[in-house]
């Protein structure tokens, strides 16, 4: 029977599936890393407040980048080249969602609507990788290789989605909710696409690393394409939603350090 928890232990399992799965995981974190530095150090004067959270926000997916090489090193494995196909970070840019590199890589400030747009785009993607998170804590949140990473990174990525939620709702409050409601949708709905795309093209590595048959590539590809199918009708309404979060000032205190090999 495929499962979750199924599917994630023969990835693990296997030195060539799990050196490509954190591979990918490590691009997209120290990427993402990259862009909130880039953000914090061009935030408009106005919103410099927001400075320090947006720091603290790119140093935890820098530090979860470093997690996850170590997690290959842990093994004696390297990094491997990510396939442009597999590449979610790269892909969201190109398809619009976000703020665009060749503004991050400019010295000019950032406007206050490239901020609310900066935020809007993080609320989605960080839903995304809350909910992914603790699927794996629920099935890996013991386990004696991967288990505190996973722990670490799911309390990180809790921290970010209430970050969003809370900054959020400050600017709608500020009068920036029309830009906030247009924005969140266009990243929803342009998201799940990006999703599925990227999660077909990492199944399709996975299975000709892992040589499944074909009835269980296709059958995970048509799992794939029905989630999709359901974001598209209804489920994209849980990304755009804004709530005040239990967690408050979810960034404000120091980031914590990386763990230790075990």
């Amino acid at each position: 029977m495929l499962s979750a928890r199924s599917l994630f232990q023969e990835i693990i399992d296997n030195d060539e599936s799990y050196r490509l799965f954190c591979s990918i995981a490590a691009s997209g974190e120290t990427q993402g890393g990259w862009e909130n530095a880039r953000i914090a150090a061009l935030v408009p004067t106005g919103m410099a407040d927001m400075a320090p959270k947006i720091t603290r926000h790119g140093a935890d997916e820098d530090k979860h980048g470093r997690i996850f090489q170590q997690l290959l090193r842990k093994r004696g494995l390297e990094p491997v080249p990510v396939p442009p196909e597999t590449d979610y970070t790269m892909l969201l840019e190109k398809n619009g969602i976000g703020l665009a590199h060749s503004k991050l890589r400019a010295e000019e400030r950032l406007t206050e609507e490239d901020i609310v747009v900066y935020l809007s785009h993080s609320r989605v993607t960080e839903q995304r990788a809350a909910d992914q998170m603790v699927m794996l804590r629920k099935h890996f949140g013991d386990h004696p290789e991967v288990g505190r990473a996973i722990r670490m990174i799911s309390n990180d990525e809790d921290n970010h989605l209430a970050y969003c939620h809370e900054e959020l709702l400050r600017l709608n409050h500020e009068g920036h909710g029309r830009t906030i409601q247009r924005v969140l949708r266009e990243s929803a709905l342009a998201e799940i696409v990006v999703y599925r795309d990227v999660s077909l093209a990492v199944m399709e590595h996975m299975g000709r690393i892992l040589k499944w048959p074909k009835a269980k590539s296709a059958a995970l590809a048509a799992g794939i394409r029905g989630m999709h199918a359901y974001e598209r009708f209804a489920g994209w309404h849980r990304a755009v939603g804004l709530a005040m979060p239990e967690r408050r000032d979810a960034l404000g205190g120091p980031v914590t350090p990386v763990p230790e090999p075990a």
